[in-house]
């Protein structure tokens, strides 16, 4: 029996389970992790809303949030993920740590992209009247869409490799593979596997942002 035909159809599996982490744990970090990015960028002083409690608690939470270690975060995250998916293993349950692992970071990122936006711009739509809703909905978002597209490329490639590491604790995907098969049973050819396969999703990942980044660029 050759490789593909004794591993072929379980990798295929294990990388649809990590396709399938990466794109909910990159979507709903995005979605918690997009409005704490706007609103640390519009309370801080000088800025359109600016708000210091808000602003220094939301920096708190951020850092705090970046500073834990992945494998500490999905052990210390267990009775939440019980409480939230009903189990603590498994693909689904694994979303749970990555999001809230992601999240920070992808606060961050937006926060920085913001920073870029030349403040003459958001002047001139105050000038113009719009509210601050308007200048974030219709200014700053569609002003920083090509570097957030970029972030979006970056949270998603470091969720890749906390899906790897996820693998290790119950988590399934291509990390459960490589732990359980190439490293316990010493089948370095599913290593070897696992970690092309984990390098091909990468650059398909990094190609497909850039060239959408690229694009939104040109026709702007």
């Amino acid at each position: 029996m050759n490789f593909l035909d004794q591993y072929g159809e379980m990798l295929l599996v294990a990388t649809g389970e990590t396709l399938y982490m990466t794109f909910f744990s990159a979507l709903f970090s995005y979605l918690l992790g997009l409005p704490m990015g706007v609103l640390a960028y519009t309370s801080e002083k000088d800025s359109i809303a600016p708000n210091r409690p808000l602003n220094l608690i939301l920096g708190w939470i951020i850092n705090i949030g970046r500073s834990i270690p992945f494998m500490i975060l999905i052990v210390a995250l267990i009775p939440l993920t019980r409480l939230i998916i009903g189990k603590a293993i498994g693909p689904t349950a694994a979303i749970v740590p990555l999001t809230i692992g992601a999240a920070p970071f992808v606060a961050r990122m937006v926060e920085t992209s913001l920073k870029e936006i030349d403040r003459g711009v958001i002047e001139s739509a105050r000038a113009m009247g719009a509210t601050n809703f308007q200048i974030v909905w219709k200014v700053l978002l569609p002003e920083t869409l090509p570097s957030l597209l970029r972030g979006v490329s970056i949270a998603a490639i470091t969720i890749v490799g906390y899906t790897a590491m996820a693998g290790t604790v119950g988590g399934k995907g291509l990390g459960d593979v490589a732990i359980r098969y190439g490293y316990h049973r010493y089948e370095y050819m599913v290593m070897l596997a696992t970690i092309v396969i984990l390098v091909v999703l990468v650059q398909l990942i990094q190609v497909v942002f850039n060239v959408l980044s690229k694009r939104i660029d040109k026709n702007r």
